[in-house]
């Protein structure tokens, strides 16, 4: 009787944990078989928990504060003293640039260059991070209801953090560039003051730091050199700010962001959407792809029919033989003659 008991404690024991691998493999098969199901309900689930994160956000975000107020009390002087020396320079650059910005308009009125797109911001807060669906996720409070689109950039007051990767009706998701699956094309201008500048593949590795893959090989990088987004493809717009390129040792480049994702707090959800424009078909005319219409062709006029007017026989000259004085005479010059 006790055999039987313990064999049957023993089978009721390993029957919940059959029914959870016959769970999780039949989980794994329907999220290899349809993905967007598991985004949708992720998408979901976050939008109902964002009041709770926030509400719990709230006290971990307070507490944070005071114990790095009570940190930063003993260096509060000196931590003065270097915020009014960089004051200082900032101003002489903001001076500079100033100028140097005016004289920039100047240049494209008198070139009548194309301006360049204007952006729409959309003000988010961080409510959460996570570890999926990639292994470095940012969680905003803004989503569909606030325009907050997939491919959008997300940035702060330093430069670019990623992009938006999943938009439910109030929170959004953003891979973030340190991220293994964040692919970015980026331009990278010397800090020499060249006027050549290099494009580049940025790539996350899950790092701090992601690498850069140069498209041309013969271009030499330096380090201290500025990247920025190329806005190839038409998916970000071009000019954010994201690092400074550092040599990581081995032959390698890597990028110093300028944005922490850790602690950031405020960001900013750029509108940006300029898709390429479509190739116009081959039979197109030139001007007709330019927007211009195209011009009728000209009617071809037929050749001038001339009527065949047939030779004029030419008068045939016939020479009259001489006669003498006698034969031409009248008949009475005649008589006279033979009378005398």
């Amino acid at each position: 009787m006790a055999n039987a008991w313990k064999i049957a404690r023993k089978s009721n024991a390993q029957l919940p944990l059959v029914i959870v691998i016959a769970l999780a493999i039949v989980l794994v098969l329907l999220g290899k078989a349809q993905p967007g199901l598991f985004d949708q309900a992720r998408s979901r689930v976050t939008d109902l928990l964002a009041p709770a994160l926030e509400t719990a956000r709230a006290p971990v975000h307070g507490f944070d504060r005071f114990v790095g107020s009570i940190t930063e009390v003993f260096s509060v002087y000196e931590q003065n003293l270097k915020l009014k020396e960089e004051n200082a320079r900032l101003r002489q650059w903001r001076n500079v640039a100033t100028v140097l910005q005016a004289r920039v308009t100047r240049y494209q009125t008198l070139l009548h260059a194309v301006p360049d797109p204007k952006l729409n911001a959309v003000l988010a807060q961080v409510i959460g991070r996570a570890s999926r669906p990639f292994l470095q996720t940012m969680i905003l409070d803004a989503g569909k209801q606030d325009k907050a689109m997939p491919g959008q950039a997300v940035v702060d007051a330093r430069g670019m953090i990623g992009r938006v990767y999943l938009t439910g009706e109030r929170t959004s998701w953003v891979i973030l560039l340190t991220d293994l699956n964040s692919r970015v094309p980026v331009t990278i201008a010397s800090a020499a003051g060249s006027s050549g500048n290099v494009q580049a593949i940025m790539t996350g590795d899950n790092s701090a730091m992601p690498l850069l893959d140069i498209v041309s090989r013969q271009e030499a990088l330096h380090a201290g050199d500025q990247v920025v987004s190329s806005g190839d493809g038409g998916l970000l717009p071009s000019g954010l700010p994201i690092g400074t390129v550092v040599d990581d040792g081995n032959g390698g480049w890597r990028v110093a962001l300028l944005a922490d994702p850790a602690s950031s707090q405020d960001v900013e959800i750029l509108n940006f959407s300029q898709p390429p424009e479509a190739l116009p078909p081959t039979a197109q005319l030139p001007a007709e792809a330019a927007g211009m219409k195209p011009q009728p062709p000209p009617v071809p006029v037929p050749p001038a029919t001339t009527a065949v007017v047939p030779a004029k026989p030419r008068p045939v000259l016939v020479a009259k033989p001489v006669t003498p004085a006698s034969e031409t005479a009248p008949p009475s010059e005649a008589a006279e003659a033979g009378a005398d």
